[in-house]
């Protein structure tokens, strides 16, 4: 998919259509679509930087949504039916959920900036049983911020950033995997106490849940 070729075509159709399938839980390129976009509105000013920071909160906040509902409404069936491709058994969705309860708003507003997380959150969040209100607050505070820093500062290097969008590119890459790597170094150190804090809190299976709804 040639990002730069997309956005000069389709302008803010593109940045949403990008943005919102990233955010619901499709691992498309919302972000760099947002970077080229304010590069673009940067050097021929055929795009409002301001009309396209609204397009992409827009988008975030729509598009976590339809994550968080996707989620609340069959993600823990489907994870129970495919988790175990990716070794998720329903300890560690209990795990999730106890991660999701305490510290949920944290975990939605700061991955938002966190590749993976920026796809896969939202989802979770619902998975677990988010609160929606709290879900929604740290959701909308999150893709407003997101979409004001990558369009104000793209938008303010123009030509200079189209020339290091590569650099850009993998720098945020390599932050973000090493954010990941320690995130997950931290889980893997605390999974015991966490398993068993989770199972306190949520006894026996969650099975019955899942079919009361």
């Amino acid at each position: 998919m040639n990002v730069d070729n997309l956005v000069a075509t389709s302008g803010y159709w593109a940045v949403f259509a990008l943005v919102a399938a990233e955010s619901l839980g499709v691992p498309l390129p919302g972000e760099t679509a947002l970077i080229a976009a304010g590069t673009y509105a940067g050097t021929s000013h055929h795009l409002s930087p301001w009309l396209l920071f609204v397009v992409a909160a827009a988008a975030a906040i729509v598009g976590d949504n339809i994550g968080y509902w996707i989620g609340d409404l069959g993600g823990y069936r489907l994870l129970r039916r495919f988790g175990h491709y990716l070794r998720l058994d329903q300890k560690k969705i209990k795990v999730a959920r106890y991660i999701f309860d305490r510290y949920g708003a944290r975990v939605v507003l700061f991955g938002r900036f966190v590749a993976i997380l920026r796809t896969y959150a939202a989802f979770l969040a619902g998975t677990s049983r988010m609160r929606w209100r709290t879900f929604l607050l740290a959701n909308a505070i999150g893709g407003i911020l997101w979409s004001g820093i990558f369009t104000g500062v793209s938008y303010a290097a123009g030509t200079t950033l189209e020339h290091l969008s590569l650099a850009l590119n993998i720098g945020l890459g390599v932050v973000a995997l090493a954010v990941i790597v320690v995130a997950f170094a931290l889980l893997r150190r605390h999974l015991g106490r966490l398993t068993e804090r989770a199972e306190a809190a949520y006894p026996g299976s969650l099975d019955n849940e899942a079919v009361r709804r």
